[in-house]
């Protein structure tokens, strides 16, 4: 059985997503100066640099800290899998002790990556609150009870069908593809 793509968010629709979750978080956070926003390397660090830029266009005056976050070694799957994973560099020079932390993530699926990220802001501090914002919600499948506070598309997808974020900054185009297995 092959999968084949379908584009299910071109750059464009992407772009307005963007925008609007940037609106939302600027009516929950006000003029973020108790929010950091931090991104789970690799894709969700792309999608926090993008909205961190976005939000600072929007306002230059706000006050936001920004950081990525891996969380390679926290994955419950890490000494399971049979090769090894890249890992990225965590870049928080900043604690997050009673701040309210915007966890930010391309793709929610099983919960499993997320569940990682949150032991690992653990290590800056106690947050007084951890929003979860994805760009994607596959919103079946999950794991761990885990759901998104902000998403950009909900999809129904089942356990063989795979959900792929195209970044410019990697690909040369935004856009989200959805796989789903041919039948024969």
């Amino acid at each position: 059985m092959s999968k084949k793509a379908k584009v299910i968010l071109t750059e464009e629709a992407m772009n307005i997503a963007l925008d609007r979750l940037c609106y939302q978080l600027i009516e929950q956070h006000d003029d973020f100066s108790n929010s950091c926003l931090i991104g789970i390397q690799h894709k969700g660090a792309l999608l926090a640099d993008r909205l961190f830029r976005k939000l600072k266009d929007l306002n230059p005056t706000n006050y936001l800290e920004f950081g990525k976050i891996d969380i390679t070694f926290s994955r419950d799957d890490f000494k399971t899998n049979f090769k090894l994973q890249p890992s990225y560099p965590t870049e928080i020079n900043f604690l997050v002790e009673s701040k309210r932390v915007i966890l930010v993530d391309d793709v929610l699926y099983t919960g499993r990556t997320i569940q990682a990220a949150l032991h690992e802001i653990q290590n800056y501090g106690r947050p007084h609150k951890t929003e979860l914002l994805v760009l994607v919600d596959r919103h079946f499948n999950r794991q761990v009870p885990i759901q998104a506070d902000y998403f950009g598309i909900r999809v129904d997808a089942l356990d063989n069908s795979y959900v792929k974020v195209d970044w410019k900054e990697e690909s040369g185009t935004d856009r989200v593809l959805f796989y789903e297995k041919e039948r024969e």
